[in-house]
């Protein structure tokens, strides 16, 4: 029994577990499901361990190791007059596909002992998707689930129609006894002999084979960990960066590049995200150049691999656009969700163009800009046309009923809000995405001048960045509040929250120098900096909230933007307050930073408050310290 203790996760290679204290699955639902989870489904969703016929005490709860690893030590009940007869160390890891669980048993007595030992286990092969707290249901014409025992244990199938996915457990020994259950559970019992003293030992493996998956191996030296030496890391700042190195090392996951070739990229993050994310992976690549230059090009490549071919409104999809994210369970197989390859981001196709500049001025290797100059034009041709530039004058998107409603960073249903709190209504022209589209036309005109050797298309796109510019001024500047507006709403209004999305707009440079400097002061001004971070929303407008997902909470990743922004105009004090406030709160999470934080001001807690659905570890949060890491460097701060 887990005595309260909280759940632990193991991750690495594109597979997690969440277990609870104890190691085992109890086959949860809702904002915390546990399992054993490969390619978007739950391969393991019972996995419950007794021993002499009851749940087992933790005496140390499952903690995690490293490397996708982890260890707990369990005991069978007793009492201070009865201690118990033998002590249950356990071992879990995770690699690509496979979970192994050991089971070392230690007797504690001067006399032969016999262990019970029983192990419950089943598999429901539920999507992601049917998982989460929103309790939507999907039809599944004709599955049939079925387990069968085998020599070693016992192998788990599901399938409906073309869909075909089982996990297979063994067991090293074999057990005693193996029981099956048309309608589940099933398991698996040993009798140990324990001589005095003694110990013996039970392996079980579990492997996931997922639907028509093929394992991508990671390609050798992909995370280049050799080029970045943080071991004798002496502060928080040092700590954050070296443990954020530690998960995007875990969250590194294979993909297929744009020439077929095996390529490295950080998966958004756990237990929701567990794959490539455009505006997500890119972010992270971009945080991450300077030390990891390897990251930036393995997350190009993929996403050149899945550019939009053509126009899907189901999914999104349009000729040069950048995907969003990519599915592989079986959900988005059959077409109940459009998640499977969803290009719903306004964002992601400028972040490609950015990412791809900055790589080429950071490595000084013009290969891969030269390499991807058709995707580069391909996603310039979907800013002036699909994504609504030449149209719309300002990148847009319309609310998706069966995706996303918002398409920005702050994604979630009312985060793009005006002051009174009423949603803006589409086509939306949030204003983050139009510094992007900035610098996208500004970089990509430089690769045109310098690598393609094409002036005339260099020209063109300085031209289209200098009309932007001068239009976002004219459009956006709510001169009352001093400050830019959200975002601009389908008729033309300003959307006049006071939002973090305004502090882009210096790490892109839309904004002229005065007025950018007058943005990064006022957005470390109490109402927007909470002491530990800068919020997504002001305090004190109605809809601020400080628990809401995107209307008054604090992300690491959006503090990291904030922060290089600052940098560039030589905000250093304001760098400076932004470096210590995520760092204290990254030394209160055991310097790891969560995705998200609780927007409460740092006088009313002790330690930051924790926003309750956070993922972690997050790969865009992972990296933020490298971004604050480089904006400190570029104010020289010591």
């Amino acid at each position: 029994m887990s005595n309260g203790a909280p759940r632990a996760q193991l991750v690495r290679d594109a597979t997690f577990v969440h277990v609870d204290a104890d190691g085992g699955i109890t086959g949860t639902r809702g904002t915390s499901p546990d399992g054993l989870f490969v390619r978007d489904g739950r391969h393991l969703s019972l996995w419950q361990l007794t021993v002499d016929g009851s749940a087992p005490v933790v005496l140390s709860p499952l903690t995690p190791t490293g490397n996708g690893a982890g260890e707990c030590v369990l005991t069978p009940e007793g009492t201070r007059d009865a201690p118990p007869a033998y002590t249950v160390l356990r071992r879990q890891t995770v690699t690509a596909g496979e979970f192994t669980d050991v089971l070392r048993l230690v007797s504690n007595s001067p006399d032969p002992v016999v262990a019970e030992v029983v192990l419950t286990v089943d598999a429901d092969f539920a999507d992601t998707f049917e998982l989460r707290a929103d309790d939507r249901h999907y039809p599944k014409p004709d599955a049939t689930r079925a387990a069968h025992r085998t020599d070693t244990g016992l192998e788990f199938t599901y399938r409906r129609a073309d869909w075909h996915v089982r996990t297979t457990v063994s067991a090293a020994p074999a057990p005693d006894g193996v029981r099956t259950e048309d309608a589940g559970p099933h398991t698996l019992s040993w009798r140990l002999a324990l001589e005095p003293h003694g110990t013996a030992e039970i392996r079980l493996g579990v492997t996931a084979h997922p639907h028509g998956a093929h394992r991508l191996p990671l390609p050798t030296g992909a995370a280049d960990a050799q080029d970045i030496d943080l071991s004798d890391a002496s502060d928080d700042l040092d700590r954050a960066c070296r443990q954020g190195l530690a998960d995007l090392d875990l969250l590194t996951i294979p993909a297929t590049g744009v020439d077929g070739e095996p390529v490295a990229v950080p998966a958004a993050g756990v237990p929701w995200f567990l794959t490539l994310f455009g505006r997500d992976s890119l972010l992270t690549s971009y945080f991450m150049l300077p030390y990891r230059p390897g990251t930036a090009a393995g997350t190009l490549s993929a996403l050149a691999a899945t550019q939009g071919q053509g126009h899907d409104a189901f999914r999104g999809e349009q000729p040069g656009r950048i995907v969003h994210e990519i599915r592989h369970g079986e959900l988005a197989h059959f077409r109940q969700i459009p998640y499977g390859r969803y290009y719903g981001t306004i964002d992601a196709t400028p972040l490609f163009l950015v990412l791809l500049h900055a790589h080429y001025e950071t490595t000084k290797d013009a290969t891969l800009a030269a390499r991807l100059e058709r995707h580069a034009r391909s996603a310039v041709d979907w800013l002036l046309g699909d994504g609504g530039l030449t149209e719309h004058g300002y990148l847009v998107y319309t609310p998706d009923p069966g995706g996303l409603v918002n398409q920005n960073w702050k994604d979630s249903a009312g985060a793009v809000c005006h002051k009174d709190g009423t949603q803006a209504t589409g086509p939306i022209a949030v204003c983050e995405a139009q510094g992007y589209a900035y610098d996208a036309l500004r970089r990509t005109a430089r690769l045109a001048e310098l690598v393609w050797q094409d002036p005339d298309y260099a020209r063109e796109l300085d031209g289209l960045a200098d009309d932007l510019r001068a239009r976002f001024r004219e459009d956006f500047w709510m001169d009352g509040d001093d400050f830019p507006a959200l975002a601009l709403d389908g008729r033309g209004r300003q959307v006049d929250a006071l939002a973090s999305d305004a502090g882009h707009l210096l790490w892109s440079g839309i904004l002229d120098d005065e007025q950018a400097r007058r943005v990064g002061r006022r957005l470390l001004e109490p109402d927007f900096f909470s002491g530990w971070a800068i919020r997504t929303l002001a305090a004190g407008q109605r809809p601020y909230h400080p628990l809401s997902y995107h209307r008054g909470s604090a992300w690491p990743h959006d503090n990291g933007v904030i922060a290089l922004g600052l940098a560039r105009y030589g905000l250093a004090d304001e760098v400076a307050q932004v470096v210590a406030g995520l760092t204290a709160a990254a030394a209160h999470h055991g310097h790891r930073l969560p995705e998200v934080l609780g927007g409460y001001d740092r006088t009313a807690s002790s330690r930051p408050v924790p926003y309750p659905h956070s993922c972690s570890p997050q790969a865009w949060a992972a990296a933020t310290p490298w971004a604050l890491r480089t904006a400190l460097r570029a104010v020289r701060v010591p």
